[in-house]
């Protein structure tokens, strides 16, 4: 099936979602600079190696701000 979405970020995000845990929102390394001075929070998991991802990649945990 073919839905018109594809792509290295569309890639790298399917990768880093299959990562979580049930009750959690990862996010790539390319999340948290785009969000500066907002409530988000990120904690840290680690960098990973992605299948089909040539480079490894860190991986942060969204958490509720202040």
């Amino acid at each position: 099936m073919n839905d018109g979405i594809g792509g290295f970020a569309v890639h790298i995000g399917s990768r880093v979602a299959a990562l979580a845990d049930g009750d959690e929102v990862l996010v790539s390394a390319a999340v948290p600079p785009l969000v500066v001075g907002s409530a988000i929070r990120f904690t840290p998991r680690g960098t990973h190696k992605l299948k089909g991802i040539p480079d490894e990649g860190a991986a942060f945990s969204v958490k509720e701000g202040a």
